[in-house]
């Protein structure tokens, strides 16, 4: 293996990889980042056995080759480097590293102990803008919250439609569902639902939320694979494949409320405010209470506790329904809100048991439902 690059590309690419190498002490190999020659492109590839990703580097290759190195010390020591060319060959078991001044010589491990990462071909894909993807995902994938007896609900749900994209997540006492409404039908030949790691989602967001364009979504049977190409070359140059959740989720539809008994309207910054103002002087267990008062079109936000206080604030409001007295977690209510991107938010509520859903006025993409706290 010879090759010239310029630092700047590969600081880039080392970047996303580097951020998927485990500490390992039983599989020293995946300390270990792959670099392998192809054509004339860089492929730098690491893995977790759950997840694979590969970045290529459009470079000048002088001799084909391929090996791995240790990921720290190589991201470390390259990110050290000025912006100038850098002459990379290996020679035995050695990779030697040339830049200007900088002279280094870094011990590598076969390449042939490296574990494979399938790249999924001639399977069902479709192609979605990238942006879009990453924002509904980053409203999504905090909700969902490891659970050894469920592990179902560790995971993000993503359910591909003909004509959208459903994707929910849960940790049984809030969901949250956020849909992409596609601009015209994909060419699926048959729904695609799948439950794709918390850990998966979040690097995902990590690796391509920057980028601009599409996303390509290519589907099998226990693997799911997400792909973007280079702007210069149709070739690709993120490819992240991930293994999927086992297990059914579950039948989420059945809890979401069709009514409410009662219902408001509220100015979203104005409602966050009152309940992160009634968070402090919360008790250790979170509760905050509302009252709803239907005569006096007011929402009152109150919360106590014996070392620091009480806290009652009230939101006017146009309330339809009947007078309630509801205990919630606020970091729920918080945490929804946060994820709510219009300047209204619907505040829906089913007494002091039922569900109460939050979701944005004048946008049907997103809702949020959160669990009372049962006194």
């Amino acid at each position: 293996m010879k090759l010239l690059i310029l630092q700047e590309k590969l600081k880039q690419g080392l970047n996303v990889v580097s951020k998927l190498t485990p500490k390992s002490l039983t599989l020293p190999i995946l300390n270990n980042i792959l670099l392998n020659t192809e054509k004339n492109f860089l492929e730098l590839a690491s893995t977790d056995l759950e997840i694979g990703i590969k970045y290529y580097i459009l470079t000048k290759i002088e001799k084909q080759g391929k090996t791995t190195i240790p990921s720290q010390l190589f991201f470390n020591f390259i990110n050290l480097l000025p912006n100038k060319n850098i002459n990379i060959e290996l020679k035995k078991n050695n990779l030697d590293i040339v830049c200007e001044n900088y002279k280094t010589q870094i011990n590598t491990i076969s390449a042939d102990e490296f574990p494979i990462i399938p790249i999924l071909k001639e399977t069902e894909n479709i192609t979605i803008d990238n942006s879009l993807f990453c924002e509904s995902l980053k409203q999504i994938v905090d909700i969902a919250s490891l659970s050894n007896s469920k592990p179902e609900i560790s995971g993000v749900y993503l359910c591909f439609q003909k004509n959208q994209l459903i994707i929910t997540a849960t940790d049984s006492f809030r969901l949250g569902e956020k849909k992409i409404f596609f601009k015209k039908p994909n060419l699926l030949k048959k729904e695609y639902s799948l439950i794709l790691p918390q850990k998966t989602i979040k690097y995902l967001i990590n690796v391509f939320s920057e980028k601009t364009g599409e996303i390509k979504i290519s589907f099998s049977l226990n693997q799911i694979m997400f792909e973007s190409s280079l702007q210069e070359t149709p070739h690709p140059e993120i490819q992240l494949v991930s293994k999927l959740v086992d297990g059914e989720y579950p039948n989420y539809q059945e809890i979401i409320p069709k009514k409410f008994t009662t219902e408001a309207v509220f100015k979203k910054e104005e409602l966050l405010n009152q309940i992160k103002s009634a968070s402090l002087f919360s008790k250790k267990t979170n509760e905050i209470k509302i009252k709803l008062n239907i005569k006096k079109g007011e929402m009152d936000i109150c919360s106590s506790n014996n070392e620091t206080g009480e806290y009652q604030s009230t939101l006017k409001s146009k309330i339809k329904g009947k007078n309630e007295e509801i205990i919630f977690n606020y970091k729920f209510l918080i945490d929804g809100l946060l994820n709510i991107k219009s300047s209204e938010v619907l505040f829906g509520f089913n007494g002091d048991s039922g569900p109460s859903v939050l979701k944005p006025v004048g946008d049907q993409s997103y809702i949020y439902i959160v669990m009372p706290i049962k006194t």
